[in-house]
């Protein structure tokens, strides 16, 4: 993975729940291959081509006790409770905001969602 910008530490600094979703996705996607880590002021963006997955902290812009949103860009809209938001930016995009508060839930169908929306950006 190339991480470029700031560092993930920095950005979740003070939020050890936090930093331990960010790490948890970060792990997942290093095996899927070529990735590329961007940390800026407000988020992790990982990148194949384009941006697939986001990693950001609620608490930055509104009142919240999530630590963490995992925002996964895939080709479809997936229906699943886990879901809080799902918005259609383009016509080939569909965000999916996934508020997460322990590190566990950062578990297989997660991870599934990861490798669709990682295939999908390289097209």
């Amino acid at each position: 993975m190339t991480h470029e910008g700031r560092s993930a530490a920095s950005l979740f600094d003070g939020f050890p729940v936090a930093l331990a979703i960010h790490d948890r996705v970060a792990a997942i996607v290093d095996e899927l291959g070529d990735v590329e880590s961007r940390v800026t002021r407000s988020q992790v963006a990982f990148r194949h081509g384009r941006g697939f997955a986001y990693v950001w902290r609620p608490g930055q812009y509104v009142r919240s006790d999530v630590p963490a949103v995992l925002s996964i860009a895939l080709p479809r809209e997936v229906a699943s409770p886990r879901v809080k938001e799902v918005v259609h930016p383009s016509p080939q995009v569909w965000m999916h905001h996934l508020e997460l508060v322990d590190v566990s839930e950062v578990d297989d169908e997660v991870r599934g969602w990861l490798r669709e929306a990682w295939q999908h950006a390289a097209r």
